[in-house]
């Protein structure tokens, strides 16, 4: 595999890649929000049985979780790899490694390929998927993102990627500054999955085995003590897309040891505030994609100091 050329780099010379806008030169690392360069940074790559059930099945999706984030939500549960300030250790760095790593798992059973948090990682990414075409593999590319992408992006993405996986975080401008830094998520979030669903409308497709080949899936978490907002995002999501789109309604939240104290995301969602908002899906007339019970916290807290993460 000859990787010399540096072509695939060049956007990064100037990044734009995101809606931060930082205009930096990624060669002189640590200068963007992100404080990612132009190589390869990877912290994991693992056959990941905890996606909805269209994306898991039975054999696992091969995800690739990027280091560092466009976006630092105070309450990530991947911090151990999305923060900007802290020094990681990269287990990937070569296209070389990543694509054996891929295969590997591929061959051993997984279907797919996610891309987990890959909005400072575009061209990254791009590269991973050429390579991997070249190869003649015929996957299903899967965008795991938080849904904080800029809308030609998401149209440059029309036709290499299968399956829009976003997150719908905020309709709370103030929110989304205080809990991730951003406060124009809302607007910049709502332009993307506009565009994820003129691409993709409400309807999936699925193979023989039941796995999504081909859609979008919205993902949105309900944190504790913001009832209002996930009823807000909901209400976006039925009157500006449509009721009939997949949602994925989590209430996995877990406050990790950098919110242990927080006023309000140092708690689990109490039951009163979950069926607030699942009487909200109800009522918005949503049918289509996965609610979790509430018990669902245990079992979605990755270490990603370990080989798998989400294994122990």
């Amino acid at each position: 595999m000859n990787d010399s050329s540096n072509m695939w780099q060049q956007p990064l010379f100037d990044c734009n890649c995101c809606p931060r806008h930082c205009g930096v030169d990624r060669r002189e690392q640590g200068k963007g929000f992100c404080n990612a360069g132009v190589d390869f940074a990877v912290s994991s790559i693992c056959r990941h049985m905890g996606e909805e059930p269209v994306l898991s099945g039975t054999g696992g999706i091969c995800n690739i979780f990027f280091a560092h984030c466009n976006l630092q939500c105070i309450y990530c549960q991947n911090y151990q790899i999305s923060d900007n300030k802290t020094p990681h250790q990269f287990f990937y760095t070569t296209l070389e490694n990543i694509i054996e790593e891929i295969e590997a798992i591929l061959d051993s059973g997984a279907r797919g390929v996610g891309f987990v948090s890959p909005s400072h990682a575009l061209p990254q990414m791009h590269r991973i998927i050429e390579t991997l075409n070249a190869n003649g593999r015929n996957e299903t590319y899967v965008f795991n993102t938080n849904g904080y992408d800029k809308e030609d992006t998401i149209k440059s993405l029309e036709g290499t990627i299968d399956v829009y996986l976003p997150d719908m975080k905020y309709r709370d401008g103030d929110l989304a500054h205080e809990f991730s830094g951003a406060k124009d998520y809302p607007k910049v979030a709502a332009r993307a999955l506009k565009e994820m669903f003129r691409q993709k409308g409400a309807e999936i497709k699925r193979d023989d085995d039941g796995l999504i080949t081909d859609g979008m899936i919205i993902r949105h978490l309900a944190l504790p003590d913001q009832v209002d907002n996930s009823k807000a995002v909901l209400r976006w999501i039925a009157e500006e897309l449509s009721p009939d789109v997949y949602i994925s309604l989590m209430s996995q939240y877990h406050p990790t040891p950098r919110v242990a104290d927080h006023a309000t995301l140092g708690r689990l969602l109490k039951v009163r505030e979950y069926d607030e908002v699942l009487h909200e899906f109800e009522r918005l007339g949503f049918h289509r994609g996965w609610v979790q019970d509430l018990s669902s916290p245990q079992h979605y807290l990755p270490d990603f100091d370990e080989d798998h993460p989400f294994e122990r």
